[in-house]
């Protein structure tokens, strides 16, 4: 399904079946080859927008303006394209899927590779960037304050959180009514099959994520990912108050 080598429909169901860790594991080995990864151009736009004034505050020259870099929810590594070219410092990715992980240190063997719930991250004053691509709709409405809380305890002070969203589907298309249709779809599942698998497309509305990043101790700002080539989205950039490293 979706291409020669990705998960077949049996394989989608399986998961589909599982918890969202064990579901992970499984669908580990063929991940890169589903639309689930995060899209080259979100990346690019993402790297382009924090090279250039979208930063706030005085930015570091040079191409790498950040220290050490943590990816949150890291999956098999993508957001690792990111963290490279724009921290100078070592870099983390953390996940819980095991399976997910092993992926990731295959494809980047240098950077450290962390096993963690993200509501309750491991890290204190370590990093200068966090980035997550794709990941909030695994966590409920009532889990994001612990998942803020903990990148906000991660970063130096002047440390920037940014989330990368795509752009928003107008009412009209397609992919907004599929959105729906799937959360739909999965929430009739959780209500009949144990265990939960959590991940809903429409229960991250930009003003509630503003709201619980502002809760968090976050200065939070929305611009527009400006891509060098293709298509772009929308980062959240949550500032850490403080002078930055």
């Amino acid at each position: 399904m979706f291409s020669p080598h990705g998960p077949s429909l049996r394989e989608l169901c399986v998961q589909a079946l599982s918890s969202v860790e064990r579901g992970y594991d499984l669908l580990a080995p063929k991940f890169d080859h589903t639309p689930f990864r995060t899209p080259a151009g979100i990346l690019d736009a993402t790297v382009h927008t924090l090279s250039g004034p979208a930063l706030s505050g005085p930015a570091p020259s040079g191409p790498a303006p950040f220290g050490s870099g943590l990816d949150v929810c890291c999956g098999t590594g993508a957001g690792m394209t990111v963290l490279r070219r724009l921290c100078r410092g070592p870099v983390t990715g953390v996940d819980f899927s095991a399976g997910m992980l092993a992926q990731a240190r295959e494809a980047h063997p240098d950077a450290t590779w962390v096993r963690a719930d993200a509501r309750a991250l491991p890290f204190a004053d370590g990093f200068d960037l966090a980035v997550t691509f794709g990941a909030l709709g695994h966590f409920l409405p009532g889990e994001r304050p612990a998942l803020f809380a903990g990148v906000h305890r991660a970063l130096r002070p002047g440390g920037l959180f940014v989330i990368g969203l795509g752009t928003p589907a107008p009412v009209s298309s397609v992919w907004y009514w599929a959105t729906l249709g799937f959360d739909v779809a999965m929430r009739v599942r959780n209500a009949v099959w144990r265990p939960p698998f959590v991940m809903y497309y429409r229960t991250t509305p930009l003003a509630a994520l503003s709201e619980d990043l502002a809760a968090a101790g976050f200065l939070v700002r929305i611009v527009t990912a400006t891509p060098s080539e293709g298509a772009g989205g929308l980062l959240i950039l949550a500032r850490k108050p403080g002078p930055a490293a």
